[in-house]
């Protein structure tokens, strides 16, 4: 016979099997005509650290989705790989390089700093895919691609080529957001607003002359920046405002360095029923500004240096650094008399997401795509169906941001990236460019707006000295990230390139004449992403995807919920708060993980994850606690556990922090993971049982309308569980799947199927068909599962095959090899039986009703009881029948049932529908004992409920307490009533058995 261990222990199986699955090529997806192909897109993770819980979601989503289709037939890809994350990753590199060896960027120069950032990624982009395995991912590895790699990198530079022979690109000057501690551009996508404590300062200028002569008139406005009052062009009113029409048209003089500006009226930017009426105008420095100074051809003053210090322009305070500058300028307009007023108030200041340092407004020479046509694009392949989101109301989210049709700037002044493929030539002619790339397909070239200097665009790389004398200078900035992951869909397939498939890793491309694997794979089917990057990512990968392919990327986007701290609040490696995936998957097991996550994934709510820290010594865990997550720790610093009562520090487990070795680490737990492990446990234990009764086992057919109820309902039960699923899974409803699966394992084949089958299971003339459906219906639920807990069943399922290689419903044949491989159960519709399901109702019901009647009288288990029914011929005939299972699962034997049947003395009574059952209890109970017992009960619970009525008619209690705790003592209360109604029933009942 073979040993199947007590309990599930996952580290025990969870390598072995995902070597195996890797070993035979489960996972591997090749072009095949036989098959329909089902293409998930892994939303790159960036290598700057590790996964975090949002990664294990996502993750956990896109798996169980390819597990599923690749059970159902089809040619199931997913395609792995990582971001290169430009901003992210270099900010990381440049930070710890500074603070461990005291060196910045400009010290070691560009080629050393990119080498460096290799380095790094080869190093942790080989632990994040590590981690992504022991989550279970069954990417096709050997299509793993990397957004800096050659096929990835021949991709950016053609579709650049291209969007620039379009017309579609272009530099020029224009207000960005400028992070002065990274000194690049950053888009409007991946800033935050922030609260932060401010000031609100009124200051005025001076009315003057055509001469500059003060007039003695003075014009009032409001700033948070008053250093930005040094690149002033104008002062702005509403046409409309009264008080400034005769005005309008003069010049104002701006006291901290004599400049004239116009005071001018624009009913967009000034409000004249807000403050003073009046605005100070900034064009360089304020996007609202900007755009009034565009409308009224001011001039622009940028008085910043790109690290955030003020430039030449600000004169006298010129070098200082922004804060030292507002500081300086309040008070210089203070001593020459122009400060009015300053308030203390919270000011909604912008941050980068990546520096998390404050956003400047910044005038800078970028390159840019032009949005109007390809935005459009975008917005008509969800117009017309061919793009749905799922939940719909995502929809709007995308469709906002593409109605704007906002020109995106695609650089960025790092030296990590796709360097923008642009060359200048200050000095050769187009005889010059016509002669040396005039017969290139792979080169464009053409004067710039300003006629300086000639521009080329290559795939590859130019030599400076390609034109001979003439010096070619490649452009600094690097492409922004999101262009490149763009192109994720069909650059990872190997577009541009029609000719060959993309090489797979170790190995060179195939060369057929066509590449088979972007024309099969191409358009994908699904996107699993989080609602963060809607703008960022997924519409610009459709908009993309059109221009370059002239098709959608993916017909459907999923977006899942998100992952919050136990507080709510989002996680993020500032605030100290992630929660680590590989700590819970080692507590828990993956599948435990996987199981619980999935039942997080719903269509509506962001999902809570309290978590505490366990003390690796005394297992003492402690919550997380706000001290814990507040702090901004920085890189490299680790952030502690403060355990109580004086104990040590300890380090806490998270996906952004390694630990040190010689400190211990407190690693997370979470109460939320028990659910999936407890399943994953029960499900174990109930196989294991089946597994541990198929001696003797011998394949063969079944009969599903000759078999008993249990089996019948049983099989009805599988076929609406199978249907449920599958529909749930269509629509992305991961949490509904997961209620559906467990409630059938859990409720109905645990707790009663396989109860009502151990005395078959004992029975020689019974077992043999007793077994082929228990073994039929563990075949099927192994099925179901897989997609979800990938390892507890494909160990189970292992198993099951050496006990049972044949098995089946209705018809047994030979099982696949591996689970990951099996077919996708299908619902059998005569299997669905309502009048059986409300037959069992009826049993499970009387079943459940015997045993309260236990419970309710203090009647041990082991003591027998009786049984009468009162019900309709029908109902009591239908009783008779299955009235062994009385005494299986409630040791009450089934005396009488029928239309005559009268209430014994001394009976305990339950209504269950039409039925009135009995339970004598002459002989079984004490009754003047029990009597006493409930009537000590019923007491105890009058004086409960006259305190908690007493503290809800204490007008100071319910008006001053907080209203959850009152609300608690409500619940409290018609708890304890409901407790004292049932409890004064009981009496009555014993009452007329004394008598």
């Amino acid at each position: 016979m073979i040993e199947i261990p007590k309990q599930y222990e996952p580290k025990d199986v969870q390598q072995k099997w995902y070597e195996f699955w890797e070993q035979n090529g489960y996972f591997n997806a090749n072009p095949n005509p036989d098959k329909k192909p089902h293409v998930i897109m892994i939303p790159l993770p960036n290598v700057t650290g590790a996964l975090h819980m949002g990664h294990a979601l996502n993750g956990t989503i896109q798996d169980l989705l390819s597990r599923w289709r690749r059970m159902q037939g089809y040619e199931a890809l997913w395609m792995p790989g990582t971001d290169h994350a430009g901003i992210a990753t270099q900010a990381v590199v440049e930070r710890r390089m500074f603070e461990q060896e005291g060196l910045t960027r400009h010290d070691i120069g560009r080629e050393a700093l990119v080498n460096r950032i290799w380095k790094w990624k080869d190093s942790y982009e080989k632990r994040i895919l590590n981690q992504l395995k022991q989550l279970g991912a069954s990417c096709d590895w050997r299509r793993t691609r990397f957004t800096l790699d050659d096929v990835c990198s021949k991709a950016v530079r053609r579709t650049f080529l291209k969007l620039f022979e379009d017309g579609k690109i272009y530099r020029g000057k224009r207000l960005v957001n400028w992070d002065t501690y990274l000194q690049t551009a950053v888009a409007d996508d991946e800033v935050f607003t922030e609260e932060v404590a401010g000031h609100f300062w009124t200051f005025h200028y001076p009315v003057v002359d055509e001469n500059g002569q003060e007039t003695g008139e003075k014009m009032s406005f409001s700033t948070t920046r008053p250093e930005t009052m040094l690149g002033d062009t104008a002062l702005c009113v509403h046409p409309g405002d009264d008080r400034y029409t005769n005005l309008v048209g003069r010049l104002v003089k701006i006291p901290l360095n004599g400049r004239l500006i116009p005071i001018i009226a624009d009913a967009l930017l000034a409000d004249k029923d807000l403050g003073t009426g009046c605005v100070k105008v900034t064009p360089a420095h304020d996007p609202n500004d900007y755009a009034c100074g565009l409308r009224n051809q001011l001039e622009m003053i940028n008085i910043l240096n790109a690290d955030g210090t003020l430039n030449e322009n600000a004169g006298k305070f010129e070098t200082l650094p922004i804060l030292e500058a507002r500081k300086q300028v309040v008070a210089e307009m203070d001593r020459l008399g122009f400060l009015e007023k300053v308030e203390d108030r919270p000011i909604p200041l912008k941050h980068s997401d990546r520096s998390k340092t404050p956003i400047e407004p910044y005038l800078s020479d970028q390159w840019f795509v032009k949005m109007d046509e390809l935005a459009q694009l975008a917005i008509d392949a969800v117009d017309d169906k061919r793009v749905r989101f799922f939940p719909q109301r995502y929809t709007k989210t995308y469709q906002d941001w593409l109605s704007e049709k906002r020109d995106w700037c695609i650089s960025r002044q790092l030296w990590w990236g796709h360097r923008i493929p642009i060359w200048y030539c200050e000095t050769c002619t187009k005889e010059d460019l016509d002669n040396a790339f005039g017969d290139r397909d792979d080169v464009s070239y053409r004067r710039d707006d300003e006629d300086r200097c000639w521009l080329i665009c290559a795939e590859s790389d130019l030599d400076v000295d390609a034109l001979g004398e003439h010096e070619l200078i490649q452009d600094e900035d690097v492409l922004d990230t999101w262009f490149s992951s763009a192109l994720w869909p069909h650059a990872t397939l190997g577009w541009p390139d029609q000719t060959q498939n993309p090489p797979l890793n170790g190995e060179a491309a195939e060369s057929n004449g066509k590449n088979e694997v972007l024309d099969y794979f191409y358009p994908g089917s699904v996107l699993v992403t989080s609602r963060d990057i809607i703008t960022l990512w997924v519409a610009r990968m459709v908009l993309t995807g059109l221009y370059n392919m002239g098709d959608i990327p993916f017909s459907h986007v999923c977006i899942h919920p998100k992952i919050l701290d136990g507080f709510g609040r989002t996680m993020s490696k500032s605030k100290g708060n992630g929660v680590d995936p590989m700590d819970l998957i080692d507590r828990y097991g993956t599948d435990a993980v996987r199981f619980t996550i999935a039942s997080f994934a719903g269509e509506t709510q962001d999902v809570k994850l309290p978590v505490g820290y366990e003390d690796p010594e005394t297992g003492e865990v402690i919550p997380q606690q706000l001290e814990h997550t507040e702090a901004k720790p920085k890189e490299g610093v680790k952030p502690t556990v403060h355990f109580p009562k004086g104990k040590r520090d300890l380090q806490y487990s998270s996906p952004n922090y390694e630990p040190d070795a010689d400190v211990p680490v407190a690693r997370m737990v979470s109460e939320r993971f028990e659910y999936g492990r407890n399943f994953c446990n029960k499900f174990w234990n109930a196989a294991r049982f089946a597994m541990l009764n198929l001696e003797g086992y011998t394949p063969g057919p079944i009969q599903a309308k000759e078999l008993p109820l249990e089996d019948r309902w049983i099989l009805s039960r599988l076929s609406r569980t199978i249907d449920e699923v599958t529909t749930c899974l269509q629509r992305y409803q991961f949490d509904a799947a997961t209620r559906t699966l467990r409630d059938f394992v859990w409720n109905e084949f645990c707790d009663w199927y396989l109860e009502m089958i151990k005395p078959r299971l004992r029975s020689e003339a019974d077992k043999p068909e007793a077994q082929r459906v228990l073994v039929g219906v563990l075949d099927q639920l192994l099925r179901l599962l897989a997609p979800f807990t990938p390892f507890l069943t494909e160990e189970l399922w292992q198993t099951l095959g050496q006990l049972a290689p044949e098995r089946g419903l209705p018809l047994p044949q030979t099982a696949e090899p591996a689970a990951i491989i099996a077919a996708w159960p299908t619902a059998v519709l005569d299997w669905q039986n309502d009048d059986i399901e409300a037959r069992f109702e009826r049993l499970r019901e009387t079943v459940i009703a015997v045993r309260n009647v236990r419970a309710v009288y203090g009647i041990p288990p082991g003591t027998p009881l009786k049984l009468l029914m009162r019900a309709n011929p029908e109902i009591a005939g239908d009783m008779q029948t299955v009235s062994g299972q009385f005494d299986n699962l409630s040791k009450a034997v089934l005396e009488a049932a029928g239309a005559d049947v009268q209430r014994p003395m001394g009976a305990a009574s339950f209504t269950i529908g039409d039925i009135d059952g009995y339970v004598p209890l002459e002989g079984v109970i004490d009754i003047e004992a029990e009597l006493t017992r409930q009537q000590k009960e019923a007491d105890k619970l009058r004086g409960f409920i006259k305190g908690h009525r007493g503290k809800l008619n204490n007008e100071g209690f319910v008006n001053r307490a907080p209203a959850d705790v009152v609300n608690n003592v409500r619940e409290t209360l018609a708890n304890l009533e409901s407790q004292l109604e049932s409890t004064e029933e009981v009496i009555t009942q014993l009452a007329k058995m004394r008598e």
